[in-house]
């Protein structure tokens, strides 16, 4: 996958260099680059932004800067792939959003800063995405969150193929608890299944457990999702499960 940013603070996505998204670039199987549009200004200050016509509080971001530099990105890339403006009327990313931007070839991102865009440099775009009903100072960490969201779902890129099919979310569900080494931790158990051996009886207790704290943290999730049989047989068992511990 290729990996466009339209930013003027470049230095802020050096850290996408580390971890996994670093890896994945060592790997071949990501290529990212940032593009700082106050290069592409035809200004003598560098300016990006100016004051909205009609009045109003803060500085939006001139169209020209934007639209040049993604004329280049298209130039060197052969095409501007799926352009992502970070905007709070966009819709809300989550893990579908994810899932479905992870089959991509190329995605380029817009993160803005001030008070907003020019209207026109929509004009640009494929998708409006927004990490939630909140306001950030600048697009780039919302850009930094949907890439890291995106990248830990390609092929090859987490190692392990069932690492992030089994995240929170990627079922519709939370994730279940888990445990590592020592067994028993100042008195506090693993519970005994996990250690039994029986992969049938662990792989029950993992559905359960992730329907348990569903049910107890998110239980808005549990209206979107079409239980098959065995889930809401053992849903059902937790609901009575819970109920009980209630009364004790």
């Amino acid at each position: 996958m290729k990996i466009d940013v339209l930013s003027i603070f470049p230095d802020m996505f050096k850290p996408m260099t580390e971890s996994i998204i670093g890896k994945a670039v060592q790997k071949g199987l990501v290529d990212f680059s940032v593009t700082d549009f106050r290069d592409f200004t035809n200004n003598k200050h560098n300016n990006v932004d100016d004051t909205p016509f009609g009045g109003g509080a803060g500085m939006l971001l001139t169209p020209q800067p934007i639209f040049d530099a993604m004329a280049a990105v298209e130039k060197k890339a052969g095409n501007r792939g799926r352009v992502i403006l970070l905007d709070p009327a966009g819709r809300t990313f989550n893990q579908k959003v994810a899932e479905e931007l992870s089959k991509e070839e190329h995605l380029t991102f817009i993160a803005g800063h001030y008070e907003g865009y020019d209207e026109r440099i929509r004009e640009l775009v494929t998708d409006e995405i927004s990490l939630g009903d909140y306001v950030l100072t600048g697009g780039e960490l919302g850009a930094m969150v949907i890439i890291d969201a995106t990248v830990r779902l390609i092929p090859d890129v987490l190692g392990n193929h069932e690492s992030a099919s089994g995240d929170s979310f990627s079922t519709g569900l939370l994730e279940y608890p888990q445990y590592t080494r020592p067994a028993d931790f100042r008195g506090r158990e693993v519970p005994p299944v996990l250690v039994s051996g029986n992969h049938a009886k662990i792989a029950e207790w993992r559905i359960k457990e992730s329907l348990r704290r569903t049910y107890l943290r998110r239980p808005d999730l549990l209206k979107d999702i079409k239980l098959n049989e065995q889930q809401a047989k053992l849903l059902a068992e937790v609901k009575i499960e819970e109920t009980n511990n209630d009364l004790i």
